[in-house]
């Protein structure tokens, strides 16, 4: 097995990557089982994507769950936003997803959700760590858990998904191209669509159980970039392999990110006086997107990349709307985490209220020049404490008078340093990145 890793809304108190292997699994059940069980009668549900692991991982989870005396309720195949869905419906104490996300079939990891579909609160999670450092005991037989199946689990988050856009929505005489990425929106977000009158063409629905986010999804969009233009399609949709994440193509074939969906949802509600406040991105979101947030006279704040800092972000603000350039958008009206269905069908609605192609739509964001250059280093001093580093990033910030930003960070799983400028100007700030990756690489030699 490769190495897994705890999603985002996982365990976070130990740092690193998991080996994810069917013992410790088993083990992780018996400690969750374990927490869980204090906060009294105990029920979890249970979900997967697609992968083939997934089956061997939820049967050893499935027996370290009941063997410390929950109740299990197995869910099948459901989106990563689904799971948070149906724990808050079904009051269960917590929901579990095993899911590597956009990650090759190869991967895999668990995410965690709380009675009230958000993140496990710190003492649950800091509980479960340190039941997982002590020697399991099995309750007695009368206190086992039980297991069963949801069977209806998809038609009910199909109707929270529609539940998301007014009663009485037709997207008649639409015609979207959908891509599920062989991943977990295989079964309900072609029904979603075609329920709202929509006219669907699916690509990447026959999940096998090795080609989810194989050459296709959000992360590979060549083959929904071609599908929209041969089908004369109005726009095509792109979901990962969990269903948290959405791209979009419109209809002469180019693609449209998350940071120009999360600016058309935004602008939408800005309009109708539903905004509730600003819009948070992240450390990554393009320049272009701020800009035309101010020009609208909207906030915006930058987080850290990875949605559960956004997240948080949204919650100390009390705001409703954010979301990172890869397509994982918070619409905290309608739900409680990440969700590309319904933040899809956000940006159609918002599509509707102007008239408006996504094409046409898009325009109003330019986005700006953004040059990346990695650059390797041995360890040792941190090159980024460096004092000419220091000077010559402040320097060039100030050049660039409040239409430009430079961001330089360290890779958290390579041993990079990431130079990132962006400006108005592509020219100068190739000049302005080129510059401060020699005196990144010059001070780390």
């Amino acid at each position: 097995m490769s190495k897994k890793y705890f999603g985002t809304d996982g365990i976070r108190g130990r740092v690193g990557e998991y080996p994810i292997t069917p013992d410790f699994m088993l083990k992780l059940g018996w400690a969750a089982g374990m927490a869980f069980r204090k906060m009294g009668a105990c029920k979890v549900l249970v979900g997967k994507d697609t992968r083939i692991s997934g089956y061997m991982f939820e049967s050893a989870l499935e027996a370290g769950l009941t063997s410390a005396g929950a109740d299990v309720m197995l869910l099948g195949p459901m989106p990563t936003p689904a799971i948070a869905y149906l724990t808050r419906t079904f009051h269960a104490e917590a929901g579990i997803v095993i899911s590597a996300s956009h990650n090759p079939h190869d991967d895999n990891g668990i995410k965690f959700f709380s009675g009230k579909g958000t993140k496990l609160p710190d003492e649950v999670e800091l509980m479960i760590e340190e039941l997982l450092d002590t020697p399991m005991t099995v309750v007695e037989s009368s206190k086992i858990g039980k297991v069963s199946r949801v069977n209806d689990a998809s038609g009910r988050y199909i109707e929270f998904c529609k539940s998301s856009v007014p009663t009485g929505t037709s997207f008649t005489g639409m015609k979207i191209v959908i891509d599920c990425a062989h991943g977990a929106t295989y079964k309900v977000a072609p029904s979603v669509f075609r329920e709202l009158g929509a006219e669907v063409v699916v690509l990447s629905a026959q999940p096998n159980g090795l080609n989810i986010n194989d050459n296709c999804g959000s992360t590979h969009m060549g083959s929904l970039q071609a599908a929209v233009v041969a089908e004369h399609a109005d726009l095509g949709i792109a979901f990962d392999g969990d269903g948290d994440r959405v791209q979009m193509v419109d209809h002469t074939g180019a693609v449209v990110d998350g940071d120009e969906l999360l600016f058309m949802i935004a602008r939408d509600l800005h309009e109708r006086d539903k905004l509730q406040g600003g819009v948070v991105g992240t450390l990554m979101s393009n320049l272009g997107l701020e800009l035309a947030l101010a020009d609208l006279g909207v906030p915006f704040v930058r987080a850290n990349v990875g949605d559960r800092y956004v997240i948080a972000e949204l919650l100390e603000r009390k705001w409703i709307v954010g979301g990172e350039n890869s397509g994982h958008i918070v619409c905290f009206s309608h739900t409680t985490t990440g969700d590309a269905i319904i933040a899809a069908l956000q940006v159609l609605m918002a599509l509707r209220a102007r008239d408006e192609s996504l094409a046409q739509a898009r325009q109003a964001l330019r986005k700006c020049p953004q040059v990346l250059i990695n650059v390797r280093f041995g360890g040792g001093a941190n090159p980024l404490e460096h004092p000419s580093v220091k000077e010559a990033s402040e320097r060039v910030t100030r050049a660039m008078a409040g239409r430009g930003r430079v961001l330089l960070r360290k890779s958290g799983t390579e041993p990079l340093v990431r130079v990132m400028v962006e400006g108005e100007d592509e020219t100068l700030v190739r000049g302005y990145a080129e510059e401060l990756a020699k005196l990144v690489t010059e001070v780390s030699a």
